[in-house]
């Protein structure tokens, strides 16, 4: 929003916007609630999840630059469609929902690249729905693995740059632990990846890609 916004605007953002701290497990924002404005994460990682009956779904992870909360600017709701809840210590600002909605109308770039930022989200999505329904959970371990590699990084010991529990891997995948915890063994066991404690590894890459393929 500062970079895409006139010069001339970023006074008014300024005092508009709040930053503040969430500890590790404070929730940000509850499915259902009232929308009052969104996030932006300036450092730290949260977790953007939805009920799915009575099972929790991991919808992405959120860290540096991301927005979180634009899903209840909508028409028709005026509620939340997803719960936010901070991983670890994170920092964020917030824009209360009217000025988010008057920087949206006043500056034309930020409109474009936001509209923009939607439709990538839109396909992220259909993508997400799709390995859900048609692909194995090896599969979709494949691709989670692989996303987070892409979105977070190495460590210096070639793991992944995140601190997810595997119950959160599971809620990410779509998968219960159990399966979860059974099917990362039997890639360990391929030699597809290791695994430090918590942490994951990526030992073959390539059979990691044809898998995420299939």
């Amino acid at each position: 929003m500062c970079q895409l916004s006139l010069k001339e605007w970023r006074p008014a953002i300024a005092a508009h916007k709040k930053n503040f701290i969430a500890k590790k497990g404070e929730v940000i924002i509850n499915e259902g609630d009232p929308v009052s404005g969104v996030y932006f994460v300036i450092s730290g990682n949260v977790k953007v999840h939805k009920q799915w009956g009575d099972k929790e779904l991991i919808l992405r992870f959120a860290n540096d630059g991301a927005i979180i909360g634009h899903r209840g600017i909508t028409t028709n709701t005026s509620t939340y469609p997803i719960s936010a809840t901070a991983l670890e210590t994170t920092k964020l600002c917030f824009v209360d929902i009217g000025f988010f909605k008057t920087t949206i109308r006043i500056n034309h770039e930020f409109a474009y690249g936001l509209l923009l930022f939607y439709a990538d989200e839109l396909h992220a999505s259909e993508k997400k729905m799709r390995n859900l329904a048609l692909m194995s959970v090896k599969g979709r371990l494949a691709v989670a693995i692989l996303g987070l590699r892409d979105q977070f990084g190495l460590n210096d010991e070639g793991c992944l740059n995140l601190d997810l529990s595997r119950q959160d891997l599971a809620a990410f995948t779509g998968a219960t632990y159990e399966t979860v915890f059974r099917t990362m063994n039997e890639l360990v066991a391929e030699g597809l990846i290791r695994l430090q404690g918590k942490m994951i590894g990526i030992s073959n890459e390539k059979g990691l890609t044809e898998l995420s393929n299939r």
